[in-house]
């Protein structure tokens, strides 16, 4: 097979031309070579970007498992305001491994405002109690309440049928139901320290999230995920001051990661491992 080569004749001497074919053949190669890095890095932003999703959910779980315990004890509908939503942003830093930022909102005043109420033993039924004390013996002042009362009962001070059944006498009469300390559940520790209960769940969401949504990010062994979880810097001017806000740092080698991902170890092994640090 021949093979032609142009040429140009140079001072009466022949130059051989390279082929076009070969000239563009390395272009090709090292465009395809970029091509492909730039690849790796926009599908790596994009699994980092679907884990701060994952993260900001796993804080706004947290906040849901926190309102039900507060509406279970308070006995009455509990709406949180919070200073702003959750949010997270994630990093790669060479040699290191990957680094989300969390923001976790906080809602101090709602909760310093139930736990102030506990303290002083005001749930519902006994600032109803109370009240009533101070209207005995005026008409008018009894009717208010007594309007007031209609409207709350059906949703708020509606009792257990347990309790229900429990005042009843032996002859089978309806009697006012006492309150007995015996009776009561136990209550949700939640009340002592709604801060600490509050970090406890985001932190306890936080961990379950690194272990079951962190496969694609391609964290080697000798890596490291890990989460900054901080709270709202805004707070509410009237709000108590939480002078126990720190900064949660939550981080699980990426060894660990991979033998639980391998199931070679338990998630509870897993979750045991994340180390938790406070700054």
């Amino acid at each position: 097979m021949s093979v032609k080569v142009w040429g140009v004749i140079v001072g009466g001497c022949l130059v051989a031309a390279v082929p076009a074919s070969a000239q563009s053949s390395s272009q090709p190669r090292a465009t395809s070579a970029e091509g492909r890095a730039e690849a790796a890095a926009r599908q790596q932003r994009y699994e980092i970007s679907t884990l701060e999703r994952v993260f900001e959910g796993a804080v706004e779980h947290a906040v849901t498992v926190t309102r039900d315990r507060l509406q279970a004890v308070a006995q009455m509908p509990t709406e949180l305001v919070f200073s702003d939503n959750a949010h997270s942003r994630g990093f790669r830093l060479e040699g290191y491994g990957v680094f989300f930022d969390v923001i976790v909102p906080s809602f101090e005043t709602t909760l310093w405002t139930l736990r102030t109420m506990d303290q002083n033993d005001l749930g519902l039924d006994s600032a109803m109690k109370e009240l009533q004390q101070i209207v005995k013996g005026n008409i008018n002042a009894e009717q208010a309440l007594r309007r007031v009362e209609l409207q709350v009962s059906p949703v708020s001070m509606a009792r257990p049928v347990s309790s229900v059944a429990g005042s009843r006498t032996a002859a089978g009469s309806t009697a006012a139901a006492t309150d007995d300390p015996a009776a009561r559940p136990a209550t949700d520790p939640i009340l002592q320290d709604p801060n600490e209960a509050y970090r406890s769940e985001v932190i306890a969401a936080l961990k379950e999230a690194m272990l079951n949504h962190s496969s694609s990010l391609g964290i080697q062994a000798n890596e490291w995920l890990t989460i900054a979880a901080r709270g709202n810097d805004d707070r509410p001017r009237l709000a108590p001051a939480d002078t126990s806000a720190r900064t949660r740092l939550l981080r699980l080698r990426g060894s660990d990661l991979l033998a639980f991902l391998a199931q070679n170890i338990t998630k509870d092994e897993a979750l045991e491992r994340i180390e938790v640090r406070v700054y």
